[in-house]
């Protein structure tokens, strides 16, 4: 989900990422004294210039998972960093909250995780290269459509991922009753087969694009020669990737 500071923005994009309820104090999002002081650990852990703190407020929690979660992180957060917002923050926090029964959402640098979600699906280990992935996307509000800021977080999820596949994640063969503003795995295979098919590092500038609020229906034509529209008709003609 996007960063955001408002209840009804979580709410909206909670909705759009499926989760059925987001039952957080907006206003306590960047407050994380609440839920240290109920946390059954909290750590703080460094590596190469990033900072992860780690809230668990779920006392059954894997403690294999921790570590593949906080693998993920020091593995793919500074590779997004590095290729996509080299001013991102540098300290992000992660929270595992039963209270939060949704996936995973993120505001600011916090993410909130489910793991009552985990639980069901341990080997999801990737939504974490989804999740840090909007905090380096860090648009403003208004930057653009919220399918490209979904698509880009899927697409580097299907690039960058650590183990989509162990996970059961991939993006769907193509379907002709997609749109290309259908968001996520829709969204983020048309997205690869733009970078792939017509012009490369369109991605990294459709993330700019949108970072420095400079995104309109333009881009499309300046990038690659065509609208979005006529991107997603020859796509739809030959949609392998």
């Amino acid at each position: 989900m996007k960063i955001t500071t408002t209840f009804s923005k979580i709410l909206i994009l909670g909705l759009l990422c499926g989760v059925s309820s987001l039952p957080l104090k907006a206003q306590n999002w960047h407050r994380t004294d609440e839920d240290r002081a109920v946390a059954v650990e909290v750590d703080t852990l460094k590596k190469k210039g990033f900072t992860l703190i780690w809230i668990n407020k779920e006392k059954n929690f894997d403690p294999a998972l921790k570590k593949q979660l906080i693998d993920t992180y020091f593995t793919n957060y500074p590779k997004l960093a590095k290729t996509f917002n080299k001013n991102t923050r540098k300290e992000v926090t992660f929270i595992i909250d039963p209270d939060y029964k949704g996936v995973a959402a993120t505001a600011g640098g916090i993410v909130r995780y489910s793991p009552g979600w985990f639980a069901k699906n341990p080997k999801d280990i990737d939504v974490v290269t989804h999740e840090v992935m909007h905090i380096v996307q860090a648009y403003p509000n208004n930057a653009g459509p919220w399918w490209i800021t979904e698509g880009i977080a899927d697409y580097v999820r299907f690039k960058y991922g650590v183990a989509n596949e162990e996970g059961n994640w991939r993006l769907p063969e193509y379907n002709p009753k997609h749109k290309y503003t259908d968001s996520y795995r829709i969204t983020a295979r048309f997205f690869n087969w733009i970078e792939t098919k017509v012009k490369k590092n369109t991605m990294k500038n459709l993330d700019l694009a949108m970072r420095s609020k400079s995104y309109t229906p333009d881009f499309w034509v300046k990038q690659t020669g065509k609208t979005i529209d006529q991107l997603w008709e020859a796509y739809a003609a030959n949609p392998a990737i």
